[in-house]
């Protein structure tokens, strides 16, 4: 049986890593957006959607992976994907982006976009508030509102969001198409 490693590492351990001759890939499963506006020197641009979609034919390049996200949920998700397709060298950058910056680590900076989180606090507050006003002129449209507050409590109980899963399948939240191969392509020729 092999051992498996602790799917997580902290921003300071990861950092010393880099320089070293086991300097792992980093995956980062942000959308496009959040990338470009913030991410780790020498990371690569692999959104969750597109690993889900190909994680099986992308298993032979992934041996010594770092998943990053904003603050390791989405990466974790990543990482319970890929482990169920067999990965075990895979690990999570505990805090994310967040604790990489915390720490002071080089960040490659871009255009400012929306984060998903902010993206989704906005679909939220937008919905509730027609919800509620719009309840005044029709009957029951308050429960939208409810609907609306339920979710957000089940997307804080399992930590995951379906709106937010929505909303990075925008077209300015997606990456541009390109093959499992290609992919697995970049991830090779490092």
């Amino acid at each position: 049986m092999t051992k498996r490693t602790s799917p997580r590492i902290d921003a300071a351990s990861l950092r010393a890593r880099i320089g070293g001759p086991d300097a792992p890939r980093m995956l980062d499963v942000r959308t496009p957006a959040e990338f470009a506006e913030a991410h780790i020197p020498g990371s690569y641009n692999v959104p969750l959607d597109t690993l889900r979609e190909h994680c099986d034919e992308l298993r032979g390049s992934l041996e010594s992976v770092v998943l990053v996200c904003q603050t390791g949920n989405r990466a974790a998700q990543a990482e319970r994907v890929l482990g169920r397709a067999g990965l075990t060298g895979v690990r999570v950058l505990d805090g994310g982006i967040a604790a990489w910056d915390a720490v002071g680590a080089p960040l490659n900076r871009g255009r400012v976009g929306w984060t998903l989180e902010r993206q989704v606090r906005l679909v939220a507050g937008v919905l509730v508030l027609a919800g509620v006003l719009g309840g005044a002129v029709v009957p029951g449209l308050e429960w939208l509102a409810a609907a609306i507050g339920a979710g957000l409590t089940v997307a804080a109980l399992t930590n995951t969001c379906l709106m937010g899963t929505l909303l990075a399948r925008l077209p300015f939240n997606r990456a541009p198409v390109c093959s499992a191969g290609d992919v697995a392509a970049m991830l090779r020729d490092r």
